[in-house]
């Protein structure tokens, strides 16, 4: 016990001390990672008695998630500091011309002079970029792909066949006569994690953000054209345990603290076994309202086990590796942050609804 705190004290003195994002990346692995006094103290446990492997593993974990979230509070700020420092170097001093057109005087001195109002990002783009932030802390990589995909990305290589009935969840938009082979939107961000199996090995942890179109007639919780996030995992020993623990750690940093996900049992074609993940309900803590039909509980997305059948079509051994994926839409994490009612909104350029995000 006593070398697990000053290991762990050596390794908050690493990362405290990085000056750069680059530099604290690069003391990953030797303050938690792989070359890590924690790994080589793991390593150790297979030969203790039962009561000491648990005692000293559950130490090894606290230990490992302190380091794994100073290492997110430490990258935060980094980041801030060096967009901050790009910034300012980036910054154009235009006082000196402002101040010669208004003593020209004249039509163009008088619309220099005059106040604008500045711009921001959309609030789905801000939803989008914490979302990612809170990943990549979380020791994930952000994958992007095409949004004209063809069906085998889409469909075939996530256990969808042609005329399979699942299809019936996804109303296409085809770009050409439609069936297989044919070209189309993507319905889903699914087909960029069969891209990162087919280009690369296992290990894998990405999360996918992107714009998706599907023929939904627009109304109060569906557009056509909508936004989501999917994650994707595969490596070897990797549990549907690794996956709750994963949503539960997203929920509390997304949410705040107190939140929690559940899973229940559902069915989706690329994954098995498939589950529903829920979160407390934001309005009333879980106590049960009018927004969660009383049940404490919103339905957030979906999430499994990945299929072998998707690993067999994308070249992955399932008897080697395991892995998990769930996906929900950032559209409907943005009203539920905000209270929004009619998701039509965020797409209507209402510059008095915008400026209030």
């Amino acid at each position: 016990m006593n070398a697990i705190s000053e290991a762990v004290e050596r390794a908050k003195v690493l990362l405290e001390g990085a000056g750069s994002v680059s530099e604290l990346r690069a003391m990953e692995p030797e303050a938690f990672g792989k070359r890590s006094d924690l790994a080589k103290a793991t390593g150790t446990l297979r030969g203790l008695s039962p009561e000491e492997r648990r005692r000293l593993g559950r130490a090894l974990q606290e230990a490992r998630a302190e380091l794994e979230a100073l290492f997110g509070r430490r990258l935060a700020e980094l980041e801030r500091q060096e967009a901050k420092q790009r910034a300012e170097s980036e910054r154009l001093d235009l006082s000196e011309h402002a101040l010669l057109a208004r003593r020209a005087g004249g039509a163009l001195a008088e619309g220099l002079a005059q106040p604008t109002q500045r711009g921001h990002l959309h609030l789905v783009t801000q939803v989008r970029e914490e979302l990612e932030d809170i990943f990549v802390s979380m020791g994930f990589e952000v994958a992007e792909g095409p949004e004209a995909e063809d069906d085998w990305h889409n469909f075939q290589a996530l256990n969808m066949p042609a005329h399979h009935p699942a299809r019936g969840m996804f109303d296409t938009f085809y770009l050409g006569a439609g069936g297989e082979g044919s070209a189309l939107l993507r319905t889903h961000t699914s087909p960029v994690q069969v891209r990162l199996m087919v280009s690369r090995r296992p290990p894998i942890y990405a999360v996918v953000p992107g714009r998706c179109y599907r023929r939904d007639t627009p109304d109060a919780s569906h557009l056509p054209v909508f936004h989501q996030i999917e994650g994707l995992v595969v490596d070897e020993g990797i549990s549907m345990a690794h996956l709750a623990g994963t949503l539960d750690a997203f929920v509390e940093a997304f949410f705040g603290t107190g939140r929690r996900a559940r899973l229940r049992p559902s069915f989706f074609p690329f994954t098995e076994p498939s589950a529903e993940f829920d979160v407390t309900c934001w309005v009333c803590g879980g106590e049960g309202c009018r927004t969660c039909a009383g049940s404490g509980w919103v339905e957030l997305g979906g999430c499994g086990m990945v299929d072998p059948a998707v690993f067999a079509a994308v070249g992955v051994d399932a008897e080697r590796y395991t892995g998990f994926a769930w996906g929900f839409g950032i559209d409907r994490m943005a009203a539920a942050r905000t209270g929004l009612a009619d998701l039509r909104d965020l797409v209507d350029n209402d510059v008095r609804f915008l400026t209030q995000f």
